[in-house]
């Protein structure tokens, strides 16, 4: 850190890995566009999207495996490419660890590590090869080949390897994809802890939900080739960007709704307060997740129970509404409403779920929001004449 520190010339820490302006086409299809990024060293990174997002480009453009289009790709606070140079991957400073591992199998565990320290003495080449076995537990295995060892052990050499010639950034192709589910969450964690122990800056590619969310100090979600969202997990999780990302990480559901009064109104009725909305009347939609919807039964209820699934310690209930629209609710394995039993829905208290205008979040009132005149919710909604004194808190 101190070298970054006085690297910068100006007190500022230099990033382990920035892109400016990056874009990457394939004939007429789009890879990436314009993507900026700017990755902290020691900072642990998931990125996550759809096939085809742009993901596994963004990945191939840092190592040198591709050629950008446009922009700068920058490692350590040095241009690694941009429209006139290109650093070739050996000399980025960039570790690799793919999906398969590629690992070199007629070559031992030590000697799959050693590789790519070469112009290190014998001596400092023996002495750094130790060093990470130890750290990754597999000392006593370093005389043994990749076929001879299981998958999780696999992924540990191919992590050794990877960190041995001191990287800048390591760069990690969804790594645990290819271990059996009981297995992949050990791995990661010790991945993890490696990578957190050497204060190794990292950038995961996954598809998992939950690893992007569990695994990085800040989750980037990508899709069709641009950055939807570049924040912490809580951020994005709970305060979606887009109505992408509010879909793409976890499940969620739409209710079309409306701000009057600074009352979030929909079809299950006065959902919260919207604090600085008061003068504001608005159409909007509400992003509902499973765990912010409440249920309890009630024999007058319009919405039924459709279907219910059960998932071990949660059951999760999909529930139709009078106008024909499914909510899902999760609740607990020891709540179970019956198929076609009528329940009233409202909101678990303290939800304050997200706004969308359009397929963006708000969270102030657009602009000509204010309104003279009545204006009627959309069909589902309820009438100006809600009680507020139901107001979830």
């Amino acid at each position: 850190m101190e070298n970054a520190l006085a690297a910068s010339g100006a007190g500022v820490a230099v990033p382990a890995l920035g892109l400016a302006g990056v874009g990457k086409h394939y004939g007429t299809a789009r890879g990436v566009a314009d993507l900026d990024l700017s990755i902290a060293a020691g900072e642990l990174v998931t990125l996550i999207g759809p096939s085809g997002c742009g993901k596994s480009t963004t990945l191939r453009l840092v190592a040198g495996l591709e050629r950008p289009d446009a922009g700068t790709i920058s490692v350590a606070g040095s241009v690694v490419a941009d429209t006139r140079h290109f650093v070739n991957p050996e000399r980025r400073r960039v570790g690799l660890v793919f999906q398969d591992h590629a690992l070199f199998p007629h070559l031992t565990v030590a000697r799959n590590v050693e590789f790519g320290l070469d112009r290190l003495p014998r001596g400092e080449r023996r002495a750094r090869v130790g060093e990470l076995l130890d750290l990754v537990q597999l000392a006593h295995l370093r005389d043994r080949y990749p076929h001879e060892l299981s998958g999780g052990e696999q992924q540990r050499v191919a992590l050794a390897r990877a960190l041995a010639p001191r990287p800048a950034v390591v760069l990690l192709d969804e790594p645990f994809s290819s271990l059996d589910e009981s297995l992949r969450a050990q791995v990661r964690r010790d991945t993890v802890a490696t990578l957190r122990e050497t204060a190794t800056t990292g950038v995961l590619v996954t598809h998992d939900q939950t690893e992007a969310l569990s695994v990085g100090t800040r989750v980037i979600v990508m899709n069709n080739g641009v950055i939807e969202q570049a924040d912490i997990p809580e951020k994005v999780f709970e305060r979606p960007a887009t109505r992408f990302v509010a879909s793409f990480m976890g499940d969620a559901d739409f209710l079309p709704a409306r701000v009057h009064r600074a009352l979030l109104t929909c079809e299950i009725g006065i959902v919260s307060t919207v604090p600085g909305w008061a003068d504001s009347d608005v159409d909007v939609d509400v992003v509902l997740r499973p765990h912010e919807v409440a249920l309890r039964p009630a024999a007058d209820a319009t919405a039924r129970v459709s279907s219910v699934e059960y998932h071990g310690a949660f059951v999760l209930h999909h529930v139709q509404l009078a106008s024909g629209r499914t909510l899902r609710s999760w609740q607990p394995h020891n709540v179970r409403y019956p198929v076609g039993a009528t329940v009233a829905v409202t909101v678990a208290p303290g939800t304050s779920p997200t706004l969308l205008v359009g397929d963006r979040a708000v969270t102030s009132p657009p602009a000509n929001s204010v309104r003279t005149g009545p204006s009627p919710m959309r069909k589902g909604g309820p009438s100006d004449d809600a009680d507020p004194t139901e107001v979830t808190r």
